[in-house]
């Protein structure tokens, strides 16, 4: 899932260029003017017509304190708090074969002033705990409802994956010990995993080995118990051999509470001269570069391979990919490179392109946007609308999103969700 230190954004080229060609189909969802029909499959532990889900999950990045100045307080003033049932923190590390920090600083001592605080009140120099974690804390006594999970890996800090997976037992036992660390324990209510990819190539290549993850998870959710969440974001991948075969996904998913698949950045400008496409399209459509590359295709395959409906939620980008030195308004067409983005070429929020390259199509269940030379695909409040009738349709556990910072100010997006 996701950016530099990332649950996604990290930059996926190396991947286009080997063995993990196909990573970029795992990432969040879109999507699309095509309507998805409802799939009323036969998935062997599903509930036929189970009942949607409430839940709403967004990714809180632990750097976005930084250049992005977007902090645990702006969750609030958003409005984002009143939509979200849990947050996931985003992230530690996997250094060793063990849980570790990921920045000590920003979670737990970096001190804010009343104004930045969540309630009002500024940080003193002998607290025991400021930062982020703190913060947290505090949204969570204005918020009693809301829960947080502390998220492990990403695209970045995968690669520790492999050493974990050697002895799952002391890779949980110092994931428990670092969540359920007494200074913090009451700021988590759980434990996320976000390992790109078990078996398959991110941005390094892991061979564990297909019943690596579904020991990993075992072990996690034995450490764990039952009183703590457990979940994990997954590949969105639709095809045959893809990175959902790859691993034991399906014996994994009794661990789990639920399961995060990646349905964005199917498609990007990794790709420098394309074709152009969205990167989170909800279905197929004419001319998509690859077929099985979208969400109801992902969401088919996981629940074909017996993983119930209410154990899956979708994912939606609150960011958009982009390409320039392109003529053609609609996708397929050509370019010459990644567009400029505020943080990164190829990337930007939607608060951003929103304003500076308005959405003036739709393909997928999703949006595009072309304008000057320029080439974006991202999600508006209308598409995630009709994600949200798709989830409801098809009995999903609720939604999640990478990430919070990139909606507007007033929460445009979050609040479309429901």
């Amino acid at each position: 899932m996701l950016r530099p230190h990332t649950h996604r954004t990290g930059f996926k080229a190396l991947l286009a260029t080997t063995c993990c060609a196909v990573l970029g189909a795992g990432l969040l969802a879109g999507a699309g003017t095509a309507a998805a029909d409802p799939d009323t499959g036969s998935a062997k532990t599903a509930k036929a017509g189970a009942a949607a889900g409430n839940k709403v999950v967004g990714y809180f990045t632990e750097w976005g304190v930084y250049d992005r100045n977007y902090h645990v307080k702006n969750i609030d003033t958003s409005g984002s708090a009143d939509k979200l049932t849990h947050i996931n923190y985003a992230f530690g590390n996997v250094q060793g074969g063990k849980c570790t920090m990921g920045d000590a600083y920003a979670a737990t001592d970096k001190a804010y002033t009343a104004d930045q605080s969540v309630d009002g009140v500024a940080d003193t120099w002998d607290q025991e705990l400021r930062g982020n974690f703190n913060q947290l804390r505090k949204l969570k006594k204005k918020h009693p409802d809301l829960k947080v999970l502390w998220s492990f890996g990403g695209w970045t800090w995968s690669g520790g994956f492999t050493e974990a997976a050697k002895n799952p037992a002391a890779f949980a036992q110092s994931c428990y010990d670092l969540v359920e660390n007494s200074k913090w324990a009451d700021v988590f209510d759980g434990i996320d995993i976000d390992w790109e990819y078990p078996n398959a190539c991110g941005l390094t290549c892991d061979t564990s080995g297909r019943e690596a993850y579904k020991n990993l998870m075992s072990a996690v959710r034995s450490k764990f118990g039952a009183n703590n969440l457990v979940t994990a974001a997954i590949p969105a991948d639709g095809s045959d051999g893809g990175k959902i075969d790859a691993a034991d996904y399906a014996g994994a998913a009794q661990y789990v509470d639920w399961y995060n698949p990646m349905t964005y950045d199917f498609f990007g400008a990794w790709d420098a001269k394309g074709p152009t496409a969205p990167h989170s399209p909800l279905t197929s459509y004419t001319g998509i570069p690859k077929e099985s590359w979208n969400s109801d295709a992902t969401i088919k395959k996981l629940k074909g391979l017996g993983i119930p409906s209410e154990k899956l939620l979708l994912g939606i980008g609150f960011y958009g990919r982009g390409w320039t030195g392109v003529t053609q308004k609609e996708p397929g067409g050509t370019a010459t490179g990644p567009a400029a983005g505020k943080y990164e070429q190829g990337i930007d929020d939607y608060k951003e392109l929103k304003t500076k390259c308005p959405a003036n199509g739709t393909v997928g269940g999703t949006a595009y946007a072309h304008c000057g030379t320029n080439w974006w695909s991202y999600d508006t409040p209308q598409t995630i609308a009709g994600k949200m009738d798709y989830k409801n349709q098809q009995g999903l556990g609720g939604t999640f999103f990478w990430e919070l910072s990139g909606d507007t100010s007033n929460g445009e997006l979050i609040k479309a969700i429901n």
